[in-house]
């Protein structure tokens, strides 16, 4: 059987500043973010698998991903650890503290780490995409970081 890759897409909102950055991204803003995951693997060829000819139900992507990424950073706020300040836990509901600057970049890369964890066993984690704004993007993939 062949190997076949198969993408879902995710949408979230949230917003962030970057740290000592030198433009306008050191003020706190927001982001539609759109995530793009892609997994490859074996099409189920057990007739009696109630998933046959899927690679993995798109479900359940949907549930990894939802559960361990879009629950979290959906219309969250996420800094740098630090610039965290004081009273900022009380100022926002849902904040989040990264050991990283929140770049596109290094939220593709964190991401990454977080689905392939969660992944069933045979079931590969080929590129994760991550739309900032409607023309730039940063992406990550496997077989560059073997």
């Amino acid at each position: 059987m062949a190997i076949i890759r198969v993408t879902k897409q995710f949408n979230f909102e949230a917003a962030h500043a970057l740290l000592n950055y030198n433009g306008n991204c050191k003020n706190m803003h927001g982001h539609s973010y759109k995530l793009y995951v892609t997994v490859s693997g074996e099409p189920i060829t057990c007739k009696n698998n109630p998933k046959l000819g899927m690679v993995i139900d798109f479900g359940e992507l949907k549930k990894i991903v939802k559960e361990n990424i879009i629950d979290k950073f959906d219309h969250a706020v996420i800094i740098n650890n630090d610039i965290l300040l004081s009273n900022t836990k009380q100022i926002f509901d849902r904040l989040i503290t990264t050991d990283y600057q929140p770049t596109c970049e290094n939220m593709v890369f964190y991401f990454s780490k977080i689905i392939k964890e969660k992944l069933p066993t045979k079931i590969n984690l080929v590129s994760v995409k991550l739309y900032e704004t409607t023309t730039s993007y940063a992406e990550w993939f496997a077989e560059d970081n073997i």
